[in-house]
């Protein structure tokens, strides 16, 4: 699988990144051994990029995803994890999770982007993971806290960047307008993007993509599908868009995106997959794979080519922007970076 840059720094990311939220148990229990296999199936098929946080499943992520990753060769994968929201007891446990997560909550999570409160985090997911080192750190949602984020946590990363003990630094959000700022105004290498650079949202276009492209940084892609309703060949009623309901006019037009891409010889989800590699600034797109099923899926709609006409259809029927770029998505012909 091919490997790609992140500008200005050694770290080299697979297109295809394996997303470790979901071993965390969000929404549903996932097995162990689904985990572990999951894992080892990414890494059968080439993946080398494996991202996780604190946040999912109160840590469990970390654990399960360091236990699999323990006896790889450390050279060969990068992992990223992220910091601003710590792990602390939790004083009145009611059982469960209270923020998606199938897991006991003795733990619960406090924001903290201070200079501290990072160097805690990132200890403590060592810990966690038993790695020796973490490549790319995130600062992870900091929408209500960009002073301390700005002024703070990303000047510590950023030490810790120059020291060599973190390869890349970065902000990952669900808004691309701050990620823009991030871009602008601090030291961050890479951004993750969720769900604003995709076949039914482009809206990165008008802030974080042309901020990454002025300032010669590269951008992480998730949640390509929005949630789901671009994750099926055909969309229907009753699924998800950004976590929530689909509205009838989205679900309609991913079945019009939909209708265009089997005329094409291609299919919704295998366009999803591959249209963030329209904008040159986009190295990675990196999805949620609960077991070896889903990873065989993932991995086989990214090996899926996408005809590039097919872009130009969609524009010419007001499907997607007109000024999304008219180029061969990256990672079907271009060099490694």
């Amino acid at each position: 699988m091919q490997r790609r840059k992140i500008t200005n720094t050694q770290v080299e990311l697979t297109e295809l990144g394996f997303g470790a939220s979901v071993i965390g148990n969000l929404y549903r229990v996932t097995p162990a051994g689904d985990a572990a296999s999951a894992v080892e199936t990414a890494w059968e098929a080439g993946i080398r990029y494996f991202d996780t946080a604190p946040h999912y499943g109160l840590g469990l992520s970390e654990a399960r995803l360091g236990e699999a990753l323990r006896h790889r060769p450390r050279d060969e994968y990068v992992v990223s994890s992220k910091v601003g929201r710590l792990l602390v007891p939790n004083e009145a446990p009611r059982g469960v999770d209270s923020e998606g997560f199938v897991v006991r909550d003795d733990l619960r999570r406090q924001w903290d982007f201070s200079r501290d409160g990072v160097l805690r985090s990132i200890e403590a997911t060592l810990d966690r993971t038993g790695l020796d080192r973490l490549d790319v750190v995130y600062l992870h949602d900091p929408d209500d806290h960009w002073r301390q984020a700005a002024d703070q946590a990303m000047p510590a990363l950023a030490d810790l960047r120059d020291q060599g003990v973190i390869g890349a630094i970065g902000a990952g959000m669900n808004q691309s307008a701050m990620l823009a700022r991030f871009l602008r105004e601090t030291a961050a290498d890479v951004v993750m993007l969720a769900g604003r650079y995709t076949l039914l949202d482009q809206s990165a276009l008008d802030d974080v993509l042309p901020a990454a492209h002025a300032h010669g940084r590269s951008v992480v892609a998730v949640g390509v599908f929005n949630s789901g309703l671009l994750a099926r060949d055909r969309p229907a009623e009753g699924m998800k868009y950004d976590y929530q309901d689909a509205p009838t006019h989205l679900v309609t037009r991913a079945q019009r995106i939909a209708e265009v891409c089997e005329e094409h010889g291609t299919s919704l989800p295998a366009a999803a997959l591959t249209f963030p590699f329209t904008h040159p600034t986009i190295i990675n797109v990196t999805l949620g794979m609960r077991n070896p099923e889903q990873v065989v899926r993932n991995v086989g709609l990214h090996r899926r080519r996408v005809p590039t006409g097919l872009w130009d259809d969609l524009r010419a029927q007001g499907l997607i922007r007109p000024d999304v770029p008219a180029q061969q998505p990256q990672g079907r012909s271009a060099p490694c970076l």
